[in-house]
């Protein structure tokens, strides 16, 4: 602590200069800087309310840390002019609600008082004064100023210290209108059915019972084939059965595998619960069972033709020399392409099945009894009142109609389809079992 500014007397009220003088107990000083010219106005000293204790105080002790912190203010007295030496720097504290006391020159300095209980935000704040202040020369040099650290209580301050500067308002952030609905970020496009489609194309290439059940009919149809023209030939003739009629056998044995696979397309996701996820991706359900259709339709059609046309290929190359029969274009057509329609539309009616029942085993048994049990039931009916049933069952039982589109029949059946009737009978029904089971499928929950 320096020693205060001693009072100046007023150099226009008695014509003298004004002279600084030492503060009692102060050790002498160098001369002062030379007078100041009389024509400067003079300016009142600053209030006696900031005047510092006196010199030779003992410094006080460092209060507590307070709960809280206090304000400080940093007051600045601008100089007129810059002064060529340092001069003197007071640092007044004041307690909260009491304003500073000067303490006379012959008292000892009073103890310290204790920290307050509570105190508020410490701020350091310049202000300018109202107006400028003399300087008063307390050591060699022009001139030299006086600079005041003022603490002021305040009321407590937010919780966030004040910035330094004013922020900017962030920009709002880029979206719709107000009013406007949802805008999703991710572009999406409107479904249809091609992604239905790829979804299926996904899932029936992807599960092991596709390719078991196509496999094995594969191996089924061209295997029996060989093996049944491979002894055929051994024969000096086969009359007038035409050669292309040898493939039926393994055909017959290979409708048995694909059954089971048209009624898997749709009751394994009903027996996993896949068809939830399934119908929450592709809500319209008549989409869902149309793109199934195509794709098993599509897959079976395209590996049936091409095992029936080796098939075809193989007895014709074998047995053409024993056949009196001719084989024309529309045999061939029938016999592969033609055959290869029957067997797909066949596996549609037991995707349907499968839709309806739900029920993989279930509906693989009724498809398996439609195959077989008329034409089974058909040979136990010997009774002469039996015999109109007995033909019928026989003439539309589905290995009579694989028969007729390999360009024969049976040779004990009396009436029944020829020619490409089979195709159109199957078709009918599939398409018949195909809108009951998008009707239930619309009606009832998953």
């Amino acid at each position: 602590m320096t020693s205060p500014q001693q009072p100046q007397p007023d150099p226009a009220a008695n014509g003298t200069e004004a002279q600084p003088q030492p503060a009692p107990g102060t050790p002498p000083q160098a001369p002062a800087a030379p007078p100041m010219p009389p024509a400067a106005p003079a300016v009142p000293q600053a209030p006696p309310a900031q005047a510092a204790p006196p010199a030779q105080q003992p410094a006080p002790e460092q209060p507590a840390p307070a709960a809280e912190a206090g304000t400080m203010m940093l007051q600045a007295q601008p100089a007129p002019a810059p002064a060529g030496e340092a001069g003197t720097m007071m640092l007044q504290a004041q307690t909260p609600g009491q304003p500073p006391q000067p303490a006379p020159a012959d008292r000892p300095a009073p103890a310290p008082a204790a920290p307050p209980r509570e105190a508020g935000t410490m701020m350091l704040q310049a202000q300018p004064m109202p107006e400028p202040q003399p300087l008063a020369a307390h050591g060699p040099g022009k001139d030299a100023g006086t600079m005041m650290l003022q603490a002021q209580p305040q009321a407590p301050a937010p919780a966030q210290a004040p910035q330094p500067y004013a922020q900017v308002p962030a920009a709002p952030p880029a979206g719709p209108a107000p009013g406007a609905g949802y805008v999703s970020p991710i572009p999406a496009s409107p479904t249809h059915l091609g992604h239905a489609l790829a979804s299926e194309w996904t899932k029936i290439r992807s599960v092991r019972s596709t390719i078991w059940t196509l496999g094995v009919m594969a191996v089924l149809v061209l295997g029996i084939g060989a093996l049944v023209a491979t002894a055929v030939s051994t024969n000096e003739s086969i009359g007038a059965t035409p050669p292309l009629f040898f493939g039926f056998f393994g055909m017959l044995l290979g409708i048995l595998c694909v059954l089971p696979l048209g009624v898997l397309v749709v009751s394994s996701e009903y027996g996993t619960g896949m068809i939830r996820t399934t119908l929450t991706a592709c809500p319209a359900r008549g989409r869902v069972l149309a793109a199934k259709a195509l794709v098993f339709f599509g897959l079976t059609f395209v590996v049936t033709t091409v095992v029936t046309g080796l098939v075809a290929i193989m007895d014709n190359a074998l047995l053409g020399d024993l056949s009196r029969a001719e084989v024309t274009g529309a045999e061939w057509l029938k016999s592969t392409v033609g055959v290869s329609l029957y067997v797909s539309f066949l596996g549609l009616l037991a995707l349907a099945v499968g839709s309806l029942i739900r029920h993989s085993a279930g509906a693989i048994t009724i498809m398996i009894g439609v195959v077989l049990l008329p034409f089974v039931l058909s040979m136990f009916m010997l009774t002469d009142s039996l015999s109109d049933l007995r033909n019928f069952l026989l003439g539309y039982s589905i290995p009579n109609q694989i028969t007729v589109m390999y360009g024969s029949k049976f040779p004990f059946v009396d009436g029944g389809p020829s020619g490409w009737e089979p195709l159109w009978i199957v078709m009918g029904i599939a398409a018949l079992a195909l809108g009951g089971a998008y009707a239930v499928m619309r009606q009832r929950d998953v």
